[in-house]
């Protein structure tokens, strides 16, 4: 993730990198690829704003050098390995008047944007995330990857949910010592919404989507291609002796709004907020939410498996 965030920064209008940090030798390749000055440690003095794409387990400490200097933060996500921590992160931000971003790419995906302008009431959310092994990820999928779709379902819904239930699955041998490579959650809301989230690394392919039931009409968003299909069914059917019941399904493709690639247009949108564009308070109380739930989800496989 660090050298992405180093390729769109360096390729943006409204941004320069002005260094790489990193102890490991690769941060010199990177830091060469795209012209930018190479550190084995961040050097804050010269800097207006940091990205901070570390392990997990680092992400308090920087992130805590990094508020202290008074910098904006674009944080990865989690914002740290426990939601002490994490909670602890927003809260030095907010005493310091910092702007903090969670690095949430999925919010910028022209999809999950556009589907957020055109979802009216969602009363059940499913969302699958599904990849093949990678040996760069071996800690667990719940705080890798289900946050994503725990943020997206809690912003569609626009409300935290009343029950929380999760299973975990550890399967590859590879992965941490207690790191889980499948995860399967069911959130209940109390407007009586549904939405179950679905994550999972042991696949042989990838795949990303999003349904959204409606009444009256179904949303369908694949977040790979970044595209969107509405269904409505007719509910008036036909009897044809040959050929049988006939129904009908209407079908929509919406045009998708918002294009870029997310991950420059959440640069973007951290760099308006450094700019006075936007809302830092608002951003910063956007981001716990899906860390607590993943938290309670996390609770409650453990407490499922005992």
């Amino acid at each position: 993730m660090g050298a992405l965030h180093a390729r769109v920064i360096a390729q943006s209008d409204t941004t320069q990198l002005a260094w790489i940090a990193d102890p490991a030798p690769g941060g010199q390749t990177v830091a060469a690829r795209y012209g930018a000055r190479w550190i084995p440690e961040p050097d804050l003095a010269d800097a207006d704003a940091v990205v901070v794409a570390v392990p997990t387990h680092l992400h308090h400490d920087v992130a805590m050098s990094v508020i202290d200097a008074g910098l904006p933060l674009l944080l990865e996500k989690p914002l740290a390995e426990t939601y002490a921590r994490s909670e602890a992160v927003v809260r030095a931000a907010a005493a310091r008047g910092s702007v903090l971003v969670c690095g949430f790419v999925e919010r910028f995906n022209p999809a999950v944007r556009t589907v957020a302008d055109i979802a009216r009431a969602p009363v059940h959310v499913t969302a699958v995330r599904h990849s093949p092994y990678s040996e760069r990820v071996r800690t667990g999928v719940a705080s890798d990857l289900l946050i994503h779709d725990v943020d997206i379902v809690l912003r569609l819904i626009g409300d935290r949910p009343d029950v929380v239930s999760g299973h975990f699955g550890f399967f590859e041998p590879r992965s941490e010592p207690g790191s889980e490579d499948v995860a399967d959650a069911t959130l209940r809301f109390g407007g009586g919404q549904i939405a179950t989230c679905s994550v999972s690394r042991i696949a042989q392919h990838k795949v990303r989507s999003l349904t959204i039931a409606e009444l009256g009409r179904v949303i369908e968003v694949d977040l790979l291609r970044q595209d969107i299909t509405i269904y409505r069914h007719v509910q008036e059917a036909s009897f044809d002796e040959d050929a049988g019941y006939h129904q009908q399904t209407i079908i929509d493709i919406p045009v998708v709004r918002h294009p870029g690639e997310p991950l420059q247009l959440q640069l973007q949108h951290f760099v308006g907020l450094i700019g006075g564009r936007g809302d830092p308070v608002a951003e910063l109380a956007s981001i716990l939410p899906a860390h607590e739930v993943v938290e309670r989800i996390g609770a409650s496989a453990r407490s499922a498996a005992r």
